[in-house]
């Protein structure tokens, strides 16, 4: 039996519904373009996420292409199969030890490790209370996880008890540890006595944490004194402060080796490709011989903050590293991310649907290793180039 044709024009192809979606988000100032980067530019980047200034460094090049010609380019199949080397367990020991978790688990990207881990600690019957302002790692863990979810207010470890009150099986807490779109940290210490008054484990995200918050830059967790307890988990990325590429999972070895036996993402992905373990491990190696990087990071921050603010803009004061800078609407906020990249400084722009309070902003990470005049640079050509909106009255 054949389906009766329409005269709706989205129906006469297979992907005609896109037409009209694109055409929504033109209307919407919502289009998103990928401009591939030069290996070298004379432009200041203040959007990519090197806090430590580490992807170049000699160091942690060279640990990639010593993992790449001793382990190959690939890691050749899934964890569990071919895709383990000794350069993986290497690192899995040293992070562990350096942000003080009993064990990790690595895979092949901070979203992967978000999802293996949200997945394996939510079964069937278990509650899910996840920020308002999760990462869209997070929140698609808590969408793929047989648990159910409760979203709460942001950063309020109030709504997470009244969420857990309500549930008398499992459940985890998941949230940032440092927020991605305004750079705020979450009240870790807050939140993991709530979660022990009803009996529930902490997932943490700590992928702006790591390498920036913390003695040394071990993280978040450690920082907050949460770092090694029997009912807290963090993930983390290897693609920041350490300037590789990968995720990984820590926390009590019980928990790592159940997401060794049922995380989808670690299960079924091929391993992360030894030059990037390598990258990685270098990187966290140079970061314990040199922990002055971390504070670095923080004052880079908190310099940007307040000059942009002393210019009259609303800049958001940072907890870590990400600086958040209010623009007044989807539109003005990309005219202002491309005149700042006319004029030679490349920041992030987020926007609906990005940010869940639909706010558009300017996001600015800072960099260890920023000098006084690129700083002043930045901040000029921000200034110079803000709409009129975008300054406080």
């Amino acid at each position: 039996m054949h389906r009766q044709a329409t005269n709706d024009s989205s129906a006469a192809t297979p992907f005609g519904w896109i037409d009209e979606q694109s055409a929504q988000r033109r209307a919407a100032g919502l289009v998103r373009v990928l401009r591939p980067r030069a290996a070298e530019s004379d432009r200041l980047d203040l959007a990519g996420n090197d806090y430590l200034g580490l992807s170049r460094h000699p160091e942690v090049t060279e640990g990639a292409a010593a993992a790449a010609r001793h382990w190959g380019g690939g890691a050749t199949g899934s964890r569990l199969v071919t895709g383990s080397t000794e350069l993986h367990a290497e690192l899995e020991r040293e992070l562990a030890e350096f942000c003080g978790f009993e064990a990790a688990l690595v895979l092949s990207s901070g979203y992967a490790a978000n999802l293996a881990a949200v997945t394996a600690l939510a079964p069937h019957g278990s509650l899910i209370v996840s920020d308002a302002g999760n990462h869209a790692s997070l929140i698609d863990g808590c969408r793929l996880a047989r648990g159910a979810t409760s979203v709460v207010a942001h950063a309020d470890p109030e709504a997470v008890g009244k969420a857990l009150d309500t549930h008398t099986g499992p459940a985890v807490a998941v949230t940032d540890s440092v927020f991605s779109v305004d750079g705020d940290a979450a009240p870790l210490a807050q939140l993991a006595a709530v979660c022990r008054e009803y009996r529930a484990g902490l997932i943490m995200d700590d992928a702006h944490g790591l390498g920036v918050l913390g003695a040394g830059g071990r993280g978040a967790a450690q920082a907050t004194g949460l770092a090694g307890d029997p009912d807290v988990v963090a993930t983390l990325t290897l693609s920041k402060s350490l300037g590789s590429q990968g995720g990984a999972v820590l926390g009590p070895a019980k928990v790592i080796e159940h997401l060794v036996n049922t995380a989808r993402t670690f299960i079924f992905d091929t391993g992360l490709a030894p030059a990037a373990a390598g990258a990685a491990l270098a990187a966290l190696r140079l970061l314990s011989r040199e922990p002055e990087r971390a504070a670095q990071a923080r004052a880079v921050a908190a310099e940007l903050h307040g000059r942009l603010t002393a210019a009259g803009l609303q800049a958001v004061r940072p907890d870590a590293a990400v600086v958040s800078v209010r623009a007044p609407s989807p539109d003005e906020a990309v005219q202002w991310a491309a005149d700042c990249r006319a004029a030679g400084l490349v920041v992030g722009c987020f926007r609906p649907p990005s940010v869940p309070d639909g706010i558009s902003r300017l996001r600015l990470t800072a960099r260890a290793t920023l000098t006084g005049d690129q700083i002043e640079r930045a901040v000029r050509t921000i200034e110079r180039t803000a709409p009129a909106g975008a300054r406080t009255a």
